[in-house]
């Protein structure tokens, strides 16, 4: 039988750029080698596709584009894709599928997907409008509940409002939100630039930290709770995995938490919850 080719690709322009090389390390270790042949396609930090056929442990630390040679990704009348070496030889390598290991702006944002789109290559992931919408923040939390579905309170300001009326601002969010709150850039992921905020002081310097990100700056009230996650597979019939609940190291799950502190943070699954509860966290992840 012949396997199926994919090409991962990882890296790219993000703030989240090392976490994808570690996503995407992980992803090309677990993939079945009897059924896929595994093309690695990364983009380096000043937007460069390349090819890399190296070692993985490349990938991991970092050092990859000194093995990488530059490469076009192109759609071809007879394959669903094709790259080509830009080293004046006649070099190619042909795609059937290709799985983005992005993490942030530029990668799970729409942007790359239509890309894919417009070269009509197959592609694994959300499409154009769910990745561009769920990026932002504060775009997912209108649509969500617009439709119904329980979300904290939270605020939203400009970074050039944050230059010219901070005092107002941090009351403003005092007498609405209160302390503990989270501060978040609106766009982005792994929990880069998040804050958890407890008093004024620091929530000046939440507010500055997350615009130095996003000219957009998300502030969530606080809730004592539990962070439990669910996966949904499907477009027309969507189904919803198992919960999960993520114990982090530390105070919230952070960055450090998420990828520096080893295996100190855990994720349970099953989640210890209830029927009662797993029956309405799936039911609210479907209709999210």
């Amino acid at each position: 039988m012949e396997k199926t080719k994919v090409g991962i690709v990882f890296g790219g322009q993000s703030g989240e750029h090392e976490v994808s090389l570690m996503s995407s390390a992980s992803v090309i270790k677990v993939m079945d080698k009897t059924k896929y042949d595994i093309i690695p396609i990364g983009i380096t930090k000043e937007g460069n596709w390349n090819l890399f056929l190296g070692d993985i442990s490349k990938i991991e630390d970092g050092s990859w584009p000194d093995e990488a040679v530059p490469a076009l990704l192109s759609p071809d009348p007879n394959h669903k894709c094709i790259i080509t070496l830009i080293d004046g030889k006649e070099s190619r390598y042909y795609l059937d599928v290709v799985f983005p290991v992005l993490h942030g702006p530029r990668g799970e944002d729409g942007t790359v997907q239509s890309l894919f789109e417009m070269m009509n290559i197959p592609y694994v992931s959300c499409g154009v409008t769910s990745s561009a919408l769920c990026m932002d923040k504060v775009f997912s939390k209108k649509i969500l509940e617009q439709n119904g579905l329980p979300i904290v309170d939270y605020k939203v300001f400009y970074k050039r409002e944050l230059l010219v009326r901070m005092p107002e601002i941090i009351s403003e969010l005092e007498d609405y939100l209160g302390y503990p709150c989270f501060v978040k850039p609106a766009n982005l992921g792994s929990s880069v630039g998040i804050s958890k905020a407890r008093n004024r002081e620091e929530l000046k310097s939440a507010l500055m930290i997350a615009a130095q990100y996003d000219i957009k700056v998300l502030v969530e009230k606080f809730i004592d709770a539990r962070e439990i996650e669910c996966s949904v597979l499907g477009n027309d019939e969507p189904k919803a995995s198992l919960p999960g609940e993520i114990i982090p190291s530390r105070d919230f799950y952070d960055y450090t938490a998420k990828y520096s502190d080893g295996d100190k943070s855990k994720l349970l699954l099953p989640a210890p919850v209830s029927r009662k509860d797993v029956s309405r966290i799936q039911e609210l992840a479907v209709k999210a």
